[in-house]
């Protein structure tokens, strides 16, 4: 991954008023000194799920995390992205990310392109 990550489970079930709830990957970073929540969507990203995101995220803040670390990070990864709804949905200084994902490869050129726009 990045620097400084720490993988740190996948699946990770918690538990509250009796419901499971699983996150899909869990990562900590010792350089942000926080959690880092990944999750997977196939399909297009709905209300629900940003919901469910700042369930998990508010979770880890309040039950997980330790005083001196700092707000738990959490990122969306879906095949289609609804940036209109993710704009609304999300408070404007939240620590919630979404990007679109690709199911295959990109070619030499099309990784070059890219590369070279930045």
């Amino acid at each position: 991954m990045w620097k400084g990550f720490t993988f740190v489970w996948r699946q990770k079930r918690f538990t509250f008023d009796e419901q499971h709830f699983f996150v899909d990957l869990v990562f900590y970073n010792r350089l942000l000194k926080c959690f880092v929540i990944i999750d997977l969507k196939i399909g297009k990203i709905k209300h629900q799920d940003i919901g469910q995101i700042q369930m998990y995220v508010n979770y880890y803040d309040r039950f997980v995390k330790t005083s001196d670390e700092n707000s738990t990070i959490w990122i969306l990864l879906s095949k289609d992205k609804n940036e209109s709804l993710i704009e609304i949905t999300i408070p404007e200084n939240s620590n919630i990310f979404s990007k679109e994902y690709k199911l295959y490869l990109p070619t030499k050129e099309e990784l070059l392109k890219e590369i070279n726009k930045i």
